[in-house]
């Protein structure tokens, strides 16, 4: 028995590997099943996850590559919630500086939605169908007004990041810094970003409230919202989380006597890039100079800097979420890299306010509800699209008992439960700490590249790991990104106490 035992369990796993070779010979046409044929609506979604055989820079078509479902609509609304309220905060930070009205701020949004959704279409979900989409680069918000302050020109700064963030992605630079992070850094990194999104958002909700006298509106939405969510994850339903949340945030607040009204009509953006680059119209700034382009550099190096390790949280987040056999409809970081970057420098051109990174609001929900990129990636444009044009969406998407509830439920919560996920085992919670205390100190760009390092040199985390890295992967890499990055912070005077060392900035 001991003498056969061994090749009949060799015979089967040949057995196993040559079934699933077959399979993956088949086109996605072909393996595709009716949801009827499974005992449950999860096993036909991450059967549809396993089938999948997205094409790179060639054509994926709708119902031949990928199908439509209902779980599409909902990262698909969550993502143009987010679009508009960021788009909105980055065009206002540079509109109180600059001494433009919310009519430009209105107006760029709008033409912001239109922009996206065509890259959005013609990228994730035609030719790229692994890149996820081109989002709003949320951690930039704070820098803009010292980017104003410094005389930086927006569509330079737009530029810069769109040829940065090329070199990165041509150079496959940032599944390799993705490589570089530990399951415990990137954890913490995780921790943070939920925790701090979480609180940012109730203070806002609360804030809210008490600018209308109104207090208790903001307890009572999310009270309710807690207990929504509790029930949504014990009743296996939480990729509904956000529009039941935002239902029930909107109605309880407005239920509750808080103002609200439609002032959004429908409408269209003047389309004219001309226009938002004249002296006279749109930005009022004309066409930026060499001085523009040298005056943004430090911040545009920054930006795509920082990349990485808001890439690497969305991509991580979908590892946990997906089942297993599903590593070719992931995320893949590099060619999210090449899609945002070129949308960033034809944007800017163009004269849209945003600057753009991985779209969070899109991919978190969309990996909760175990569904591809493509497919609520069309969605999404189209939702952009009606946004744009209705106008009246608008309103109700940056309405606070909305908005708080979408980005806290969609977002920030899911990050915190991934960030848990991934420190429960090994040597992960030193990593997961040093993150999250060196974030507090300065950014999440410091904390992630300071605790690369340690992590990849042995001083914290897992030793085993950190000797069988290359010289290259444990310090010369990561010694790079931490020294230019801490570099460019000291120049534009972004670390705490330290006053900028180039003299414009300060």
């Amino acid at each position: 028995m001991g003498n056969t035992s061994k090749p009949v369990h060799e015979v089967k796993d040949k057995l196993q590997e040559s079934a699933h070779e077959q399979t993956n010979e088949l086109s996605y046409e072909q393996q595709h099943k009716p949801s009827s044929a499974f005992n449950s609506r999860e096993e036909y979604l991450e059967h549809e996850l396993q089938i999948m055989a997205p094409k790179r820079w060639r054509p994926n078509l709708p119902f031949r590559d990928y199908r439509f479902e209902l779980e599409d609509t909902i990262p698909a609304m969550a993502a143009t919630i987010g679009k508009v309220v960021m788009v909105g905060a980055i065009a206002a930070t540079f509109a109180g500086p600059l001494g433009l009205g919310e009519a430009f701020i209105l107006e760029n949004v709008r033409y912001e939605l239109l922009i996206v959704a065509f890259f959005i279409i013609i990228f994730s979900g035609f030719i790229l169908p692994t890149a996820n989409l081109a989002g709003t680069h949320g951690p930039l918000i704070p820098l803009i007004p010292i980017v104003v302050a410094a005389g930086g020109h927006p569509m330079a700064f737009g530029l810069l990041i769109g040829a940065f963030g090329l070199i990165l992605a041509i150079s496959k630079g940032g599944s390799m810094l993705a490589n570089l992070t530990s399951k415990g850094v990137c954890g913490g990194l995780l921790l943070y970003l939920g925790f701090v999104g979480t609180i940012s958002q109730v203070k806002k909700l609360f804030a809210w409230a008490e600018s209308i006298e109104m207090s208790y509106i903001a307890f009572a939405v999310i009270f309710c919202t807690i207990i929504l969510y509790a029930l949504l994850e014990h009743w296996r339903k939480r990729w509904l989380a956000v529009p039941l949340s935002c239902l029930l945030g909107g109605t309880i607040a407005f239920a509750m006597g808080a103002p609200f009204e439609f002032q959004t009509g429908p409408g269209l953006p003047n389309m004219n890039p001309m226009y938002w680059w004249g002296e006279n119209t749109g930005w009022m700034l004309g066409l930026p100079t060499l001085e523009s382009f040298i005056v943004v550099l430090p911040f545009a190096i920054l930006a795509v800097a920082m990349w990485s390790p808001d890439f690497l949280g969305h991509q991580v987040f979908q590892k946990i979420s997906y089942p297993a056999r599903t590593e070719k409809v992931q995320m893949n970081i590099d060619d999210t890299m090449t899609s945002a970057s070129i949308r960033q420098t034809f944007g800017s051109i163009l004269g849209g306010a945003n600057f753009t990174s991985s779209w969070g609001t899109y991919i978190v929900p969309a990996a909760i509800a175990k569904r591809p990129i493509p497919a609520g990636a069309i969605l999404t444009a189209l939702f952009c699209i009606i946004a744009a044009i209705w106008g009246y969406p608008m309103d109700l998407a940056i309405w606070q008992p909305v908005l708080c509830v979408a980005l806290v439920v969609g977002v920030f919560i899911p990050l915190l439960e991934a960030g848990m996920e991934m420190t429960r085992e090994g040597k992960t919670t030193q990593s997961a700490a040093i993150v999250v205390f060196s974030s507090a100190l300065v950014n999440p760009a410091f904390g992630w590249s300071l605790t690369m390092l340690l992590d990849n040199l042995g001083l914290i985390g897992c030793k085993t790991r950190s000797s069988e890295l290359s010289k290259m992967s444990r310090w010369i890499l990561p010694g790079i990104m931490f020294v230019v990055l801490t570099g460019v912070m000291a120049a534009v005077g972004l670390l705490p106490g330290i006053p900028a060392i180039i003299p414009s900035f300060r």
